[in-house]
């Protein structure tokens, strides 16, 4: 009941209180209820709200002092001082009467606990009585809340400090140590900045990373560190407000000072650098003799880059150049042992940047060169402290590798020093680089396209080298070589022309290569023209035309024989030697062998070596027509009984083929027969043209021999062609010719004909007598009775033969006979060029005829136009081929052999006398009738007969030779005799 009263009185007094009206202070937020007041008063000194400590005390109405911050509150201990200013800081100003409610109550609980707890019962479960039973439950769990946080957050003595520690020149750690730990402020870095790149941040204990910042260029620097907390409600501390006769209030410490501040600094930090270089060499291709460039980036890999004295700290940058290498090097750490090196420079570094090498080592050969640029720190002198180390670059970049092109050259030698027409050409060349190493790409040697152009040489002498080709001469060919790597290489064949010299001119062209190589190539290369090792000489063949005068020569007569040589160069007999050519060989030799017992063993396997000689007669190696055996000289006088043969021989000389003509030849032969004269079985021997090619003509020749039965006549007959390598087979003749009348011994001709088709083609002789029996017949397949026809060469191919001989007044012409493939629309004209001197010139100067174009249809016979010369002397022909587009693909040598017509002045014709008796050969005779050859008697009693049938066959042969001269002459004109037809045929037969 006591307690029940006490209970009344208080609820009373706080009624009675609770309505006087405030003067100085009021009640805050809070419950205000039966039972009292629950909550925050609010002050007239601050305006803040404060709360009671005093639980038996009147209400704080009066007026009110303070606030003041006291460090002593009664008993409280320091611990209950800080708890109550962190729960009043934290929660004290808060307009929610469910948290006023409940600091009011913590602050009983702490400052007046023995009032607080002594009503029999909790003080929380009394005092919280006064509030609406709705909120109370609210209340008490604040109240816990505050209690809780203020055991664990309270501290008697809040503080603050920092640390700072720096691993290297820019990373350090910034250490925040706080009490208690739950305090946070903004920390400020100078000349540093916390990971997220601020130099501000609001931190709490703890420890966070930091990048020092020093100012540009600077060589040293210090980082700082500050950092303010606002401490309200920490510490063993609160502000007092007092009013007269009333409660005491109390809140938490405000105002500034309640904060909190702290600094830290660092020892000065020494500042260094690192520079890097990375370059590209500013041109990868560097021609000998051209210096080396190379473009340097600097670049700062650590700090930056220092200043002193207001100005960047130099640093000496070495650039060594290494090489020549062969291919690019592989990339390395360090260049390998013994590397050659080109050069060394230097380039003063001043901050990071472009530069450029001075440019001072040049290019000394081909290869590859690469740079590597290296710092070192230990040759910077005092500015090396500035340096954090020394830097060297990597060897072998690509970038920083230049290349020296190299420059591929050939020696060429041609294979054959001697060659013939129709030879295949080739040239050897030893390829090498002339300015270093061959380059290598990818471990295998850089391939080099080599052109090699044959060359025929204007003229029939040796070229004179020279850098350039002169304008005469005409491309044979070109063949490429490709070469992989330095080495000796042969080259493909150019077929060599009819006759003259040929030169190689190689080359190396860098349009010629593939696109990859050219940048490798230093220049396109060529060879001299006209070296002698690379020049060969395709020796002209010579050929002789003979015809005996008469075939059977009395015991102790003269045999007479007129020959015609062609085939030489129309300079033969002045080539003098050039060191390497030999001098010409001007002599040819005409041997007589005989006697033989039979003419069988004349063929081309007789062994003259061990044959009787009758004599031997020299002529110069010259063209032209020689008669031999007219002079006392030169005589031809058999004096026993057999048969004889003429051979001609030419030792050959470097330009011009040996040549030896053939035993078998029956119009190189005569016969002495024995006395008395016995009449001999009639005999055939045969020679029939030995090849042509499709197209071309053709035909036999017969020598008669024996007594010849009155009435005789001679059949050809040609079978064919058939394969090679098939048996002869002579059933049905594709060509028979007419019968020709047979008198008396000599050459007969078959005339001519030709083929469509290649193969062998057998002929067969066959003589009758009067009747029609046949006397004689060959067998099909006999030893020099096949004509073997070939296929037209691929290769174009042009021989040519001028008229020889004209007098003033007389037309003159050139005949050119083109085998092989023929382009279409290909044109050939002909040229004139008259001489005035020794040696062969045919320039514009001396051209006094050129022909119309003629059509090239075929492998045939082309004639150019008939030209009458104007004045005496000797005249070269060229002969000219154009294709379709007008570009020369054929041209002729200026004084080439048979090329040459010489004009004669006219002479003085003397008054002839006609012979007693008609000559043999202007008989009128039957076509195609061969002139034939008549025995002359033998010593003995017939010699009368004999010495008047020697006058009748020398007025014969007198006749025959000017007969044959009058043909050539009507020939030229277009013109032949029925009765001259004959002899034509065989002169047509054996010159070709």
């Amino acid at each position: 009941m006591a307690s029940l009263l006490v209970a009344l009185l208080v609820a009373a007094s706080t009624l009675v209180l609770g309505t006087v009206p405030a003067q100085a202070g009021s009640r805050g937020v809070g419950y205000e209820g039966t039972l009292g007041f629950l909550g925050a008063y609010s002050t007239e000194v601050d305006g803040r709200q404060a709360y009671c400590i005093d639980l038996g005390a009147a209400s704080p109405f009066g007026q009110t002092s303070g606030p003041r911050t006291v460090t002593s509150l009664d008993s409280l201990s320091r611990q209950q001082l800080a708890e109550l200013n962190y729960v009043l800081d934290r929660w004290g100003q808060s307009s929610d009467p469910t948290i006023t409610a409940a600091v009011a109550l913590f602050v009983w609980s702490v400052a007046d606990s023995g009032t607080y707890n002594s009503h029999g019962i909790s003080g929380d479960d009394y005092y919280v009585a006064r509030a609406p039973s709705g909120v109370r439950g609210a209340i008490l769990d604040n109240l816990a809340e505050m209690r809780q946080e203020a055991g664990v957050n309270a501290v008697t003595d809040p503080s603050l400090s920092l640390a700072l520690a720096m691993q290297d020149q820019d990373a350090g750690t910034l250490t925040v140590q706080a009490h208690p730990s739950s305090l946070q402020g903004t920390a400020t870095l100078s000349d540093a900045v916390f990971a997220d790149g601020g130099s501000s941040r609001t931190v709490g204990a703890g420890q966070y990373q930091i990048t020092g910042t020093p100012a540009g260029g600077a060589a040293s620097y210090r980082v700082e560190a500050s950092m303010s907390v606002a401490a309200a409600g920490y510490g063993a501390q609160v502000d007092l407000y007092t009013t007269a006769e009333s409660q005491r209030l109390i809140s938490a410490v405000a105002g500034s000072s309640t904060g909190l501040s702290a600094e830290a600094r660092t020892p000065v930090i020494e500042l260094d650098f690192q520079p890097e270089i990375g370059t590209q060499v500013a041109s990868r291709f560097v021609a000998e003799g051209d210096v080396f460039v190379d473009n340097l980036t600097v670049t700062v890999t650590k700090g930056s880059w220092i200043n002193v004295d207001g100005r960047p700290v130099p640093v000496t940058a070495t650039g060594t150049l290494y090489g020549p290498f062969d291919e690019q090097p592989t990339e390395a750490a360090a260049p390998p042992a013994g590397a050659r090196v080109a050069g060394a420079e230097e380039v003063t570094l001043i901050g990071a940047g472009s530069y450029t090498s001075p440019g001072t080592i040049t290019a000394p050969e081909s290869g590859f060169y690469t740079w590597v640029w290296q710092i070192d720190k230990t040759a910077q002198g005092g500015n090396s402290k500035y340096l954090t180390g020394s830097f060297t670059d990597r060897f072998g970049r690509v970038a920083e590798t230049a290349v020296t092109p190299f420059q591929p050259k050939a020696v060429s030698e041609a294979d054959q020093h001697l060659a013939i027409p129709g030879d295949a050409l080739t040239d050897t060349i030893t390829v090498a680089s002339s300015n270093g190493a061959w380059l290598k790409r990818d471990g295998a040697f850089i391939p080099v396209v080599f052109e090699g152009t044959a060359y025929q040489v204007p003229g029939t002498l040796p070229p004179t080298q020279d850098d350039s080709v002169p304008t005469g001469a005409v491309a044979l060919g070109t063949v490429k070589v490709t070469a992989d790597g330095p080495g000796v290489y042969s080259s493909p064949a150019v077929i060599a022309p009819t006759g003259g010299f040929v030169t190689w001119v190689w080359q190396v062209k860098k349009a010629s290569q593939p696109e990859w190589v050219r940048d490798y190539l230093a220049a396109n290369w060529t060879d001299a023209y006209g070296i002698p090792v690379e020049t060969t000489s395709v020796r002209w063949p010579v050929t002789t035309t003979s015809l005996m005068r008469e075939y059977n020569v009395h015991e102790g007569g003269r045999a007479f024989d007129t020959m015609t040589v062609t085939g030489f160069p129309a300079n033969h007999g002045e080539f003098a030697g050039d060191g390497y050519w030999q001098a010409d060989v001007d002599e040819l030799v005409h041997t007589v062998y005989g006697p033989f017992d039979t003419d069988a063993v004349l063929t081309d396997d007789l062994d003259l070596s061990s044959a009787p000689v009758l004599t031997t007669i020299t002529t110069p190696a010259r063209n032209g027509v020689y008669r031999l055996g007219y002079t006392d000289a030169d005589r031809i006088t058999p004096t026993v009984p057999g048969y004889y043969v003429l051979e001609t021989t030419f030792a050959g000389d470097d330009r011009v083929q040996p040549y030896q003509s053939s035993p078998a030849d029956v119009l190189e032969r005569f016969y002495v027969p024995p006395t008395p004269e016995v009449e001999l079985p009639v005999t055939v021997i045969t020679q029939a043209t030995p090849a042509v090619l499709v197209g071309e003509l053709f035909g036999d020749t017969v020598l008669v021999q024996g007594t010849v039965p009155e009435g005789a006549t001679l059949v050809f007959r040609a079978y064919g062609p058939q394969a090679a390598n098939q048996g002869p087979v002579c059933e049905a003749a594709f060509y028979e010719s007419d019968p020709i009348p047979v008198t008396q011994p000599g050459v007969y001709t078959s005339g001519t004909t030709s083929v469509d088709q290649p193969g062998n083609v057998y002929w067969i002789e066959t003589l009758y007598d009067k009747d029609g029996t046949m006397l004689v017949e060959g067998t099909c397949g006999a030893p020099g009775e096949t004509t073997v026809v070939s296929e037209q060469p691929e290769t174009l191919t042009v021989t040519t033969m001028a008229v020889a001989e004209v007098a003033l007044g007389e037309p003159a012409h050139d005949t050119a006979k083109v085998t092989g493939t023929i382009p279409a629309d290909t044109t050939l004209t002909f040229e004139a060029y008259r001489q005035d001197g020794d040696t062969a010139t045919c320039t514009a100067d001396e051209l006094v005829f050129t022909s119309e174009q003629i059509e090239v249809t075929g492998p045939v016979e082309y004639t150019s136009a008939a030209v009458v010369f104007d004045r005496a002397g000797t005249y070269y022909w060229i002969e000219t081929l154009h294709d379709a587009e007008g570009e020369v693909i054929h041209r002729g040598l200026c004084g080439a052999p048979n090329e040459t017509t010489t004009v004669t002045e006219v002479p003085e014709t003397p008054t002839p006398t006609p012979p007693s008796t008609p000559p043999a050969s202007e008989t009128p005779d039957t076509p195609n009738r061969p002139t034939s050859l008549a025995q002359t008697g033998a010593n003995g009693p017939l010699l009368p007969l004999g010495i008047a049938g020697g006058v009748f066959a020398l007025a014969g042969a007198l006749t025959l030779w000017f007969g044959r001269r009058l043909a050539l002459y009507r020939e030229r004109n277009g013109y032949i005799r029925e009765e001259d037809q004959a002899f034509l045929d065989l002169v047509e037969h054996d010159e070709g």
